[in-house]
C-alpha cells in the first residue's frame, strides 16, 4: 500500500520553503535595485554644460531615496573596514598608538564640510567626465561623518578586554588572525555594532550637504533625498517638503527593521555577560535567515574554502617568539619619538606663522577666534539647557521599564533623524516672527544634539542596579539627595558621553545652523560656523583653512581640557 509523506518530511524533500522563497525574491529584489540604482553614478558629468537636475515630482522619491541609501551603506562598508584596520593597528602598537589616536583626535574635530571642500575638486579629476567623481567626494563626506566614532569604540573594546580571556588566547596559542576573529572581533562586536548605528544615524545630516554641494564658487548636484530638500528650499514649496520628510521617515524604518534590527539580534550572541534582567533582541528577518535552508546551504558549499583560508591566515600569524627588546633600544625609540613629535610640532607652527603672515594677517585669526567664542557659547548654552530638559525626563524613563519600551525606540528614531531636513520649516517660522537667527541657531543646532544627552541619560539610569535603586527607596532619600547620593553618581559616565557627542555634533552641525535660506531669504549668525560656510561658498582658501584649523583648535582643546577631566572624574568618584 503507497502511503504519502508526512509535511514535516515533505518540507524537507522540497527544494525551498516559504522561508527560501522570501529570502530569493528580496535578493533579486535588492540585486535589481542596486544595479538600477548603481548605473546612475555611471552617467555624464561635464560641468555646467551636462549635470544631473532635480525633479521635484514626488514620484522621484523613491529612486532620490535609494540613491542616497546606497551612498550612506557604501560610506558604512569603507568605515568598518577603516575601523578595523585603524583601530586594530593603535590597539596592538604602543608606538602606532602614539601617533594614531592623537590624530583621530584631531580628525574628529575637523568638520564633514571641511573634508569636502578639500576633496571635491580632486575626486572630480579623478574620475573625468563621469558622475562617478562627485558620487565619490559625497560618499567620502558621508565616511567622515561616521567612522570616527565606531574607530573609538573598537579601539577602547581591543584596551578593555577581559584579562582572563586574553590569558586564555595566549594558553591556547592562538595565532594573530585567530585571536582577531575568535576573540577581539567578537568582544567587540556588541560595542561596535551599536556606534555603528548611531554613527549611521548621524550620517544622514550630512547627505544633504554632500548632495547639494557649494564648494569653491561652484555648484554641485547629486540625484538624493538631500539634494531634492535642497531644490525644494529654493522654490519654497512646502508641499514637496512634507512629502520628503514623509520619504526620510519611510527610509530610516526600513534601514532599521532590514538591517540594523537583524544585526543587533545577531550580535547579541557575543555579549560577553548576560544578565537574568536582560531583553534578547528581537527580529523578524533575522528570525527568517535562521529558519530558512539556503543560508545554511551556501555556508556548508562555502566552508571548505572559508576554512583553507582560515588556515593560511592561521599559519601565517602563528606565534613566533621574539626577544624584547633591550632597556637602552627602548629609550632610543622614546627619545627618537619624542624627538618626532617636538620636530612635528615645530614645522607645524612654522607653517602657522607663515600662513598667518603671507595669506589672511593676525586680525584675521583674531577675527575667527572671537567667532569661535560666539558659536562656543551657543553650544554651551544647548549642552546647559539639553541637560536641564531631557537628564530628569531621560532618567524617568530609565526608572520604568514600560516607559522606557515604549519611548526607547522613538528616542532612536529621532537622534537618526536628519535635524537639518526640519530647517526650512524653523527657517520660515523665524521669518514670520522675526526671530533673530543669533538665538534662532541654537534651536537648530539642538534639534539634532540634544537626543544623545536624552538617550544616554536613559543608557545611564537603566544601568543603575534595581538593589542600589530599592536600597535608595528604603532609606528614604528624595528630591536632591537621591540624586546627589545616587542618580549622578550611576549616570554620570553616560551623560558625558552623550555630552561630548552633543558637543561634536553641534559645532559640526554650527556650519549649516548659522546660515540658512528659504528661497531668495537668507538668515545669518554671527559665528565661526557661519564663517566658515561663508568661505567655502566664494573658495576662499585662506579663510576655508584658518576657519577649519580654528574649528578644530577649539574642539580638540575642549575635548582635552574640559571632557577628558570629566571622564577622569566619572572613573575616579562617579561611579557605582
Amino acid at each position: 500500500m503507497r502511503t504519502f509523506p508526512s509535511p514535516e518530511v515533505l518540507r524537507r524533500q522540497l527544494p525551498a520553503g516559504a522561508a527560501d522563497g522570501a529570502i530569493i525574491l528580496g535578493t533579486l529584489v535588492l540585486l535589481a535595485g542596486v544595479a538600477h540604482v548603481g548605473a546612475g553614478a555611471f552617467e555624464q558629468f561635464q560641468p555646467p554644460a551636462v549635470v544631473p537636475r532635480i525633479d521635484l515630482d514626488p514620484r522621484n522619491l523613491p529612486y532620490y531615496a535609494l540613491r542616497s541609501t546606497l551612498r550612506m551603506f557604501i560610506a558604512l562598508a569603507f568605515s568598518t573596514l577603516f575601523t578595523l584596520v585603524y583601530g586594530y593597528v593603535a590597539a596592538k602598537s604602543r608606538w602606532a598608538e602614539r601617533i594614531l589616536i592623537p590624530l583621530l583626535d584631531i580628525l574628529q574635530s575637523v568638520p564633514v564640510l571641511g573634508f569636502l571642500s578639500i576633496t571635491v575638486t580632486g575626486f572630480i579629476a579623478l574620475f573625468p567626465g563621469s558622475l562617478l567623481g562627485l558620487e565619490a567626494a559625497s560618499i567620502f563626506a558621508i565616511f567622515t561623518s561616521q567612522v570616527w566614532n565606531m574607530t573609538f569604540s573598537f579601539y577602547q573594546s581591543l584596551r578593555t578586554l577581559p584579562q582572563e580571556l586574553v590569558e586564555a588566547a595566549t594558553l591556547y596559542r592562538l595565532s594573530g588572525w585567530q585571536r582577531f576573529t575568535q576573540l577581539e572581533v567578537p568582544a567587540a562586536m556588541v560595542g561596535l555594532v551599536w556606534n555603528a548605528m548611531m554613527s549611521f544615524g548621524g550620517g544622514w545630516f550630512f547627505v544633504a550637504a554632500s548632495e547639494a554641494i557649494s564648494v569653491l564658487n561652484q555648484e554641485y548636484t547629486l540625484p538624493g533625498l538631500g539634494s531634492y530638500v535642497e531644490a525644494a528650499i529654493q522654490a519654497e514649496d512646502l508641499p514637496k517638503l512634507g512629502w520628503a520628510l514623509l520619504t526620510m521617515v519611510v527610509v530610516i524604518l526600513l534601514v532599521d527593521q532590514l538591517f540594523w534590527r537583524p544585526l543587533v539580534a545577531w550580535s547579541d550572541k557575543f555579549r560577553l555577560e548576560q544578565s537574568a534582567g536582560a531583553a534578547t533582541p528581537e527580529s523578524w528577518l533575522y528570525d527568517l535567515l535562521t529558519t530558512a535552508r539556503i543560508p545554511r546551504l551556501i555556508g556548508r558549499r562555502l566552508a571548505p574554502l572559508a576554512e583553507k583560508v582560515d588556515q593560511l591566515l592561521a599559519y601565517l600569524t602563528r606565534p613566533r617568539w621574539v626577544d624584547p627588546p633591550s632597556p637602552e633600544a627602548e629609550r632610543r625609540r622614546e627619545r627618537l619619538l619624542t624627538q618626532l613629535s617636538w620636530l612635528t610640532i615645530g614645522g607645524l607652527g612654522a607653517w602657522i606663522v607663515y600662513f598667518v603672515a603671507t595669506t589672511v594677517g593676525l586680525g584675521e585669526v583674531m577675527l575667527a577666534f572671537g567667532l569661535g567664542i560666539l558659536t562656543l557659547l551657543r553650544v554651551s548654552g544647548l549642552l546647559v539647557l539639553a541637560t536641564v530638559i531631557w537628564t530628569p525626563i531621560g532618567v524617568a524613563i530609565g526608572f520604568n521599564p514600560g516607559l522606557a519600551k515604549l519611548l526607547q525606540p522613538l528616542v532612536q528614531f529621532l537622534a537618526a533623524f536628519p535635524a537639518n531636513f526640519l530647517f526650512p520649516f524653523a527657517t520660515l517660522f523665524f521669518i514670520r516672527a522675526q526671530i533673530s537667527l543669533e538665538w534662532g541657531s541654537i534651536l537648530l543646532m539642538s534639534l539634532g544634539a540634544q537626543w544623545y544627552i536624552l538617550f544616554n541619560s536613559i543608557a545611564g539610569a537603566q544601568s543603575i542596579p534595581t538593589d542600589l535603586r530599592e536600597m535608595a527607596m528604603n532609606l528614604g532619600l528624595k528630591g536632591w539627595k537621591l540624586w546627589q547620593k545616587l542618580i549622578i553618581p550611576g549616570i554620570f559616565s553616560a551623560w558625558v558621553t552623550g555630552g561630548i557627542t552633543a558637543s561634536g555634533g553641534a559645532w559640526n552641525a554650527s556650519i549649516v545652523s548659522e546660515v540658512v535660506t528659504w528661497g531668495s531669504t537668507t538668515l545669518k549668525a554671527t559665528g565661526l560656523g557661519a564663517y566658515i560656510a561663508e568661505a567655502t561658498a566664494v573658495g576662499d582658501w585662506p579663510r576655508i583653512t584658518l576657519g577649519i584649523g580654528m574649528m578644530s583648535l577649539f574642539v580638540v582643546g575642549i575635548n582635552r581640557f574640559f571632557w577628558r577631566r570629566l571622564y577622569q572624574l566619572a572613573e575616579e568618584k562617579y561611579h557605582l
